[in-house]
């Protein structure tokens, strides 16, 4: 079975997560997408604002409708930074049925070199790099290990952010549309980032 890794903080998901799963799902033939939410992220400077418990339940409520999508809390149990390499690892030991390829923007293709043990993670996982609203890959920069796992796929332009969805709702306006409406019901019931 082949299953796309899709990692990140998730505060909150957003449509432009559920895009560019489906697109990835679609464009490489993966069985499944599995959402997991990230305890301590490491190349972000601070950590996410809501706590892991409301942003595993976000994405449950986010992905509900979609048979082809999983949320995992693989991270959230562990403590400490979460470093894809040691994810996938322990993915690999629990599904050894399964193929990883780690779902990634366009901004994180570029960054792919600064993770934490990329070489061992290139062995383990390939990667789908889906592009969005002005952002480009620069393939050519990166060394031949990351090139050859690695598969860019363009989906339709969405400009969403979970950081642009955070000062909506800091500044009172309405993210309606901009995330699954049973996504924004909980943030709305919970008054999540109204205060941040």
């Amino acid at each position: 079975m082949k299953v796309g890794f899709m990692g990140g903080t998730f505060d909150p998901v957003h449509y432009g997560h559920l895009l560019a799963a489906e697109t990835a799902r679609e464009a490489c033939g993966l069985d499944e997408v599995w959402f997991v939410p990230s305890g301590e992220p490491p190349l972000k400077e601070s950590g996410p604002q809501a706590d892991g418990a409301s942003r595993l339940e976000m994405v449950y409520r986010g992905i509900d409708f979609q048979p082809h999508f999983r949320a995992m809390d693989i991270e959230l149990e562990r403590e400490g930074t979460s470093y894809t390499i040691d994810t996938i690892r322990a993915l690999n030991e629990l599904y050894p049925d399964r193929t990883f390829s780690i779902i990634i923007g366009a901004d994180r293709v570029n960054d792919l070199p600064q993770w934490h043990d990329i070489e061992a993670l290139a062995k383990l996982a390939s990667f789908i790099g889906v592009t969005r609203a002005g952002e480009t890959f620069q393939v050519d920069q990166l060394p031949a290990y990351l090139t050859d796992k690695l598969t860019l796929v363009e989906m339709p332009l969405i400009d969403i952010s979970s950081t642009m969805i955070r000062e909506r709702i800091k500044s009172g306006r309405s993210i309606r549309f901009l995330v699954p409406e049973k996504v924004h019901s909980f943030i709305r019931r919970y008054g999540l980032y109204e205060s941040q």
